[in-house]
C-alpha cells in the first residue's frame, strides 16, 4: 500500500468516526462504500475490514458517551447480547452468499432507510416530529421499552453487521427513537455501546476466515479513533433533529451511488 493510500484511509477514518459516532451507527457505512468505490476493495475483505474499523470506532466512542452518561446500559446490553449468534450467523452467510448482489441488498437498505429517514424529519413532518419529540425527550426509561422485542431485534443486527460490515448502528438507532421513543442521542449512545458487543464477534469470525486487510484497518483505524473523539464532543452541541437529518442525507447519497457500481 503506498502512502497516497495510506493518507485517503486516514481521512475516511477521520469523516467516519466522526460522523458515525454522532449518529450512533458506528462509521463502518462511510468506511465500507468507500472501499468498494474508492479502493476497488473485494466486498468480503471490505466487510471484514469495515467491522474492525466499526469495532475501533464503538470502543472509542463507548468511553466518551460514559462520561456523558448518555447510555442505556440495560437497552444495549439485552442487543448487544442477542445480537452474538446472528454475527456468527452473518459471517457464515457472507463466506456462501457473495456476489454482485452484495451491492444491490447494501445499496437498497441505505438507500431506502435513508428516505425513510428524511421524510420523518422534513417540514412536511416537521409540526409531527416535533409534537413526538418532547415525549421522548423527557422519558429516560420510557414505558413502551420492552426488553422481549429487543431480543429478536439484537439478532437482526448482528446479522446486517458481520455480513455488510457496517455495524448495524444505522438501522438501530431509527428503531429505537421511532419504535421505543428513546431520546436521539440516548439512542446514538446506547447503539454504540451495543455495537462494540457483538461487532466483537464478527470480527472474531472475520479474523477465522481471513477476511481482514490489516493495512486498511491500521491506517482507517487511526483516523477513526482521531473522528470518534472530535464526534463525542460535537455531538453535544447538535440537536437531535439534525442528527437524523446528517444520518438520513448520508444513507440516501451513499446508497444511490452504490446502485452504480
Amino acid at each position: 500500500m503506498d502512502i497516497s493510500t495510506g493518507i485517503l484511509l486516514l481521512i475516511i477514518g477521520i469523516i467516519a468516526g466522526g460522523y458515525g459516532t454522532i449518529v450512533g451507527a458506528g462509521g463502518g457505512f462511510i468506511f465500507v462504500p468507500a472501499l468498494l468505490i474508492l479502493l476497488d476493495t473485494d466486498p468480503v475483505i471490505a466487510a471484514g475490514s469495515g467491522l474492525v474499523i466499526v469495532l475501533i470506532n464503538a470502543i472509542t466512542g463507548v468511553f466518551g458517551y460514559a462520561k456523558q452518561k448518555k447510555v442505556n446500559y440495560k437497552t444495549a446490553l439485552t442487543i448487544g447480547i442477542s445480537a452474538l449468534p446472528g454475527a456468527l450467523l452473518g459471517v457464515w452467510l457472507l463466506q456462501v452468499y457473495s456476489s454482485q448482489y452484495f451491492y444491490v441488498i447494501f445499496a437498497t437498505i441505505l438507500a431506502g432507510l435513508g428516505i425513510f429517514l428524511f421524510y420523518k424529519n422534513s417540514t412536511l413532518q416537521g409540526k409531527l416530529f416535533k409534537s413526538r419529540a418532547p415525549v421522548a425527550a423527557t422519558q429516560a426509561e420510557p414505558k413502551v421499552l420492552n426488553n422481549s422485542w429487543f431480543i429478536p431485534l439484537g439478532l437482526v443486527m448482528g446479522v446486517l453487521s458481520s455480513y455488510l460490515g457496517i455495524g448495524g448502528g444505522w438501522l438501530l438507532v431509527p428503531i429505537l427513537i421511532y419504535l421505543f421513543k428513546v431520546p436521539t442521542h440516548q439512542a446514538a449512545a446506547t447503539s454504540i455501546l451495543s455495537l462494540s458487543l457483538y461487532s466483537t464477534v464478527g470480527v472474531i469470525s472475520h479474523l477465522y476466515y481471513s477476511n481482514i486487510d490489516w493495512m486498511i484497518v491500521a491506517f482507517g483505524g487511526v483516523g477513526v479513533i482521531i473522528g470518534a473523539n472530535i464526534g463525542v464532543k460535537l455531538s453535544q452541541r447538535l440537536p437531535g433533529k439534525v442528527v437524523l437529518q446528517m444520518l438520513s442525507v448520508l444513507l440516501v447519497v451513499i446508497g444511490v451511488r452504490m446502485y452504480f457500481q
